[in-house]
C-alpha cells in the first residue's frame, strides 16, 4: 500500500484510470469510441427527436457531434432521416447493423467494468455504483456540468 491510499483524489484517479483504459479497449474499435458508443445507444434506445437534441442529451458541441455522426454513418451504424413533422430538421436513427454492434458493445463494456470492479463482491460492486450515482447527481446539481467536452477541457486544463 502507499501513502496516498487515502487520498479520495488519488484513489478515484487510479480507478478512473483503470475505467478509461478498460472502456476504450472494449470500444477502441468504434468510431468515436465511447462517445460513439453513447450516441448508437441514445440513437437506439432514446431515439432524440433531433440531432440538435442528441448534442444537448449528450452534451457534445455540434460540429463535433456532425463529424461523429459522419464515421457512424460510414460505418452503416446510424442514418441521419428527415423528421416526418418537419423535413428540416434530421432524426438519428440507428440502423439493423448499429442495433447489433451495441449488443456486442454492450457485453464488452459489462465486461470491463466487471474487469475494473473485480476486487468488490456483486453486492458491493451495486452499493458502489449506487453510492456514486447519488454523488455525481449532488456534485452535478452544486456544479452543472454543461457538456461532456466541458468536462474533458476541465480535466485537461487541470481546472477545479
Amino acid at each position: 500500500m502507499t501513502a496516498l491510499e487515502d487520498d479520495f483524489g488519488w484513489t478515484l484517479g487510479v480507478v478512473f484510470r483503470a475505467l478509461v483504459k478498460a472502456t476504450n479497449a472494449a470500444v477502441g474499435d468504434l468510431p468515436g469510441g465511447h462517445r460513439g458508443y453513447q450516441v448508437l445507444t441514445a440513437a437506439t434506445r432514446d431515439q432524440p427527436e433531433s440531432q440538435s437534441a442528441l448534442c444537448q442529451q449528450l452534451g457534445v458541441d455540434r460540429t463535433v457531434m456532425t463529424y461523429l455522426l459522419d464515421d457512424l454513418e460510414r460505418a452503416s451504424l446510424v442514418a441521419r432521416k428527415p423528421a416526418p413533422t418537419d423535413r428540416r430538421t434530421r432524426l438519428v436513427v440507428a440502423t439493423d447493423e448499429g442495433r447489433k454492434r451495441l449488443e456486442e458493445l454492450d457485453l464488452r463494456l459489462a465486461h470491463a467494468e466487471a474487469h475494473v470492479l473485480s476486487g468488490l463482491s456483486e453486492g458491493d460492486r451495486e452499493t458502489f455504483k449506487g453510492l456514486l450515482r447519488r454523488l455525481a447527481g449532488h456534485v452535478n446539481d452544486q456544479d452543472p456540468v454543461p457538456s461532456a467536452c466541458a468536462v474533458v477541457q476541465d480535466i485537461a486544463a487541470g481546472a477545479s
